[in-house]
Parts: structure tokens; C-alpha cells; sequence
């Protein structure tokens, strides 16, 4: 199974990349962690964000893979323990499908990208940049990996 991280915005900060890869590289074969940036609108003063959060929403739709299950990265999503997080991990494992987590930009997912995903997670009912959130559901999926095999990287 490939993850497929699908995140708005690029040229993100160095600790944001060397934050997500330290924890995609730890991820094993079996569940390698891959990210697709898609490019943000042009934020003006006078920008019309419903218009560039569809163009972005439309260019991660046309990102995640053919029969890849999907999940929206919203802070109205439902949250999820380390252990339910592991647990829905190896179901995702079990049934073998590629998945696509989708991370919006500076004013979250497109509602029909969102509207689309067969699940929609949280990770905090507080408002995270889009950018820490790479970082954070890098390690989220490493740490439900390791409760899986017994490491004892979460304790």
C-alpha cells in the first residue's frame, strides 16, 4: 500500500520538509509515505479564494490515485486516538488499496474535494497551518505503524 499525502502549498520551510521526511523515511515498503504538493493560488488582496481553493481542489482530485481511498484532512472531521488511528491503519493495510490524505491550504480543502472523501479525519479541534500538518501526520502514521509491530516507540 502507498499513502498518498496530497497537501496544498510548496516551498515549505526546511523543518517542515526535514520534519516529514525524518518520519516518511522510518515508514516501511508496506506503507510508504508519499507527498504530491499541489501549487497554491496567488493570494491578492483582492483574490477570489472560493475560485483558487476549487483550482487547487481540482488539481488534488486529478492527484489521487484511480481506486485510492480517500481522506480529508478537516478540523470538522472525526478525531482519532493513536490506537484508533492504528487500528484503522491495519484495516487499511488488510484491504490493500493505496489511500490519498488530502491537506488543504491557508483556508482548508475545497468543499467538493472534501465533500468527495470517503472519510474525513482531524487531527485537533484547534486550527493547524497547513504546513505543520505534513509534519504531524507523518508521525501520526509512524507512531500507529509501531503500535502495530510492538515497537516501543510509542509508549
Amino acid at each position: 500500500m502507498r499513502i498518498h499525502l496530497i497537501a496544498a502549498g510548496t516551498r515549505m520551510p526546511g523543518w517542515v520538509e526535514e520534519g516529514f521526511r525524518e518520519y516518511a523515511r522510518r515508514l516501511p515498503g508496506e506503507c510508504a509515505l508519499q507527498l504530491t504538493e499541489i501549487p497554491l493560488g496567488k493570494r491578492t488582496k483582492n483574490a477570489d479564494i472560493d475560485r483558487l481553493r476549487r483550482h487547487e481542489g481540482e488539481r488534488m482530485a486529478a492527484a489521487i490515485p484511480k481506486g485510492a481511498l480517500t481522506v480529508a484532512l478537516e478540523v470538522t472531521g472525526r478525531p482519532w486516538s493513536t490506537e484508533q488511528l492504528s487500528e484503522r491503519l491495519a484495516q487499511w493495510l488488510a484491504e490493500g488499496r493505496d489511500m490519498a490524505l488530502l491537506i488543504g491550504g491557508p483556508e482548508g480543502l475545497d468543499p467538493e474535494v472534501s465533500r468527495r472523501a470517503e472519510q474525513q479525519w482531524s487531527l485537533s479541534p484547534l486550527t493547524l497551518p497547513h504546513p505543520l500538518v505534513r509534519v504531524v501526520v507523518a508521525e501520526q502514521l509512524y507512531r500507529a505503524w509501531t503500535l502495530l509491530k510492538g515497537h516501543p516507540y510509542h509508549r
